[in-house]
């Protein structure tokens, strides 16, 4: 299945959420009835590829915790919004199309990577590399709307701007 979601937003990406299905399942090596019997409804992939990228950015931060010192990691953890907010932008269409099959995707990501959030955070500020009064549902929302690059797709600027927003964090933080 991993296969198939790989693929479907390979084809997203290049042809936008309307591709044909019968392009999904080539990309995957799989027939079309397979990409049937796993996800009825395009929304039902959709929703698939989302709460996959969702859970790789909660893994993403147990990870960076481990790998990295405390400010370092909620850096990258950061700025990898950048990247979620590409994958998320071939999806856009069909997230942003009032389709009452999305309605929950919000709420699942702030659930899911909150708490992940919060977790950097918490770390950061006992180490001292960041103030303490920050709220990680707020941070979030901030990341994620900077993250998203301008009209011209300028994924640099984003990511100069995510990177500005954390180096923020670091006034009136006490050591």
């Amino acid at each position: 299945m991993d296969a198939l979601l790989r693929a479907a937003m390979a084809v997203f990406a290049t042809s936008g959420v309307d591709a044909p299905v019968r392009e999904i399942a080539e990309k995957a090596g799989v027939g079309v009835g397979t990409v049937y019997r796993h996800f009825p409804q395009r929304s039902d992939l959709i929703k698939a590829i989302v709460r996959q990228e969702v859970e790789t950015g909660v893994g993403m931060a147990a990870t960076l915790a481990a790998d990295l010192g405390p400010l370092d990691a909620l850096s990258a953890w950061m700025l990898g919004l950048v990247d979620f907010a590409l994958k998320k932008r071939g999806l856009a269409s069909a997230l942003h199309s009032g389709d009452k099959a999305y309605e929950a995707l919000p709420a699942y990501l702030e659930g899911r990577w909150g708490p992940a959030l919060q977790g950097l955070l918490d770390a950061a500020s006992r180490a001292g590399a960041v103030r303490e009064d920050v709220d990680a549902a707020e941070l979030l929302l901030a990341g994620m709307r900077l993250a998203m690059p301008a009209g011209d797709g300028d994924v640099g600027q984003a990511r100069r701007m995510v990177a500005l927003l954390v180096d923020g964090l670091r006034h009136g933080a006490r050591p």
